[in-house]
């Protein structure tokens, strides 16, 4: 588990490709600082898992699974990264809950300033994502945890207002209109989601005389 304040931008140091599934090479040193083999580390949002390290670098395996729903697979050499370290028990929590497991990606449709700060414009790559995308609510961008400034489900896109630390510490600094974020949304919103939606279809199991062969059928049981 993460709290989305990045500790460190770090850079890729190299990429080694076998299909969908790659070993990154990181170049960090805040994160090192008490690592672990088989520790967690957000890279860009993404929660991976340590599997070699040095004093200066670390190494983490990337997945099929994650290589196809994030934008690590378009990464190359000299890419800066936001790095985060998974939360203490007993630290602060100053964002919110982040799992590091990235629901899609989304492409930047806008960039403008806006007195001391700067408003990104989100397109989530599947449309669907904006049922979980609440305004003045979390979201994760190449994890960063930001608030929601507005939503348009009509043009499909969601704004985040950046302030200058949070610009200079992060990849958003190098991010401009057409580029890719990982995006997460928030889990709390997620689970309520996925709750009604059980709730709502064991009250259709119920009006339509129980479990039928239809109902299995439906939810991939036949």
């Amino acid at each position: 588990m993460f709290t989305g304040l990045i500790e460190e931008m770090g850079v890729l140091r190299s990429v080694q490709r076998r299909g969908e599934a790659m070993i990154m090479g990181v170049s960090a040193s805040k994160v090192l600082e008490d690592v672990k083999l088989g520790d967690s580390i957000a890279v860009n949002g993404v929660c991976l898992t340590v599997v070699s390290f040095d004093r200066t670098s670390f190494e983490v395996d990337v997945m099929p699974e994650t290589y196809r729903h994030t934008n690590l697979s378009s990464l190359k050499p000299g890419a800066p990264l936001n790095l985060e370290r998974a939360m203490q028990a007993g630290g602060r929590f100053g964002g919110h809950l982040v799992q590091g497991h990235v629901d899609g990606v989304g492409t930047i449709r806008g960039r403008t300033a806006e007195a001391n700060a700067v408003v990104f414009a989100i397109e989530p790559n599947d449309p669907a994502m904006l049922r979980h995308v609440v305004q003045q609510g979390s979201v994760t961008l190449d994890g960063i945890s930001l608030t929601v400034v507005s939503t348009n489900r009509d043009e499909g896109i969601f704004t985040v207002s950046i302030i200058p630390h949070t610009l200079r510490e992060t990849v958003l600094q190098h991010k401009h209109p057409g580029d890719s974020l990982n995006i997460e949304c928030d889990i709390l919103g997620k689970y309520v989601d996925h709750l009604l939606g059980w709730r709502d279809q064991a009250a259709s199991t119920r009006k339509t005389g129980g479990l039928t062969e239809s109902v299995l059928r439906d939810n991939g049981f036949m």
